[in-house]
């Protein structure tokens, strides 16, 4: 793609999903990652939970830098009904109420990035919104015992099953959805770019 040659980009995720689509985007990258723990003050606005959490995770895994043309990223997603979180599911019986809770109703996907470098910092998000199709119980364990999505926040996958089986329209790009906006972040590292070399320090949100 049309980045600088010299730039090279730090994916600090261990998500599979967020490779598989830079690689489908023919962004080269290479992984590093550290553990973070995702922890949010309670009164942050739900929309702003995952820019907060990427940017928590790219001020934690800054170390990983050594050199100025290198650039992290770190990405969260967030499922967000009736004004609560749905992250994460604990255990098979945690997955299978947040699926009854999504089932049939529309919901809301926030994935947050940030783009980091030694001299700058630029932090967005994307959002879409899912319409969900009625999941039966006896669906609904199916797909937990087949799929365990057990690493994936709302406990399902939009590439997996339910996407295919059970979502019926989608507003906002599939990539969001998946758990990293391409579009954004390619644009936003184009700038990035510029802006780390003309404004050292200076940090962006948007």
């Amino acid at each position: 793609m049309l980045l600088p040659p010299d730039l090279s980009l730090i994916l600090a995720s261990k998500s599979p999903r967020r490779s598989y689509l830079l690689e489908q985007a023919g962004i080269p990258f290479t992984i590093r990652t550290v553990e973070v723990d995702e922890v949010y003050p309670p009164e942050t606005p739900v929309l702003e939970v995952a820019p907060y959490l990427a940017r928590l995770k790219a001020r934690a895994a800054a170390h990983l830098l050594t050199g100025d043309r290198e650039v992290l990223l770190t990405a969260d997603s967030v499922v967000i009904l009736d004004e609560e979180i749905f992250g994460k599911p604990r255990d098979r019986d945690h997955a299978l109420s947040t699926i009854a809770r999504l089932s049939g109703r529309r919901h809301t996907v926030v994935t947050g990035c940030c783009l980091k470098s030694n001299r700058h910092e630029d932090v967005f998000a994307s959002t879409a919104y899912v319409y969900m199709n009625d999941i039966s119980p006896a669906e609904a364990e199916a797909y937990v015992d087949r799929y365990r999505p057990y690493d994936k926040a709302g406990a399902y996958a939009i590439q997996e099953w339910i996407g295919l089986a059970k979502i019926r329209r989608i507003e906002g790009t599939y990539p969001t959805i998946m758990g990293l906006p391409v579009d954004l972040v390619y644009e936003r590292l184009l700038s990035f770019t510029t802006a780390s070399a003309s404004f050292p320090g200076r940090t962006s949100v948007g």
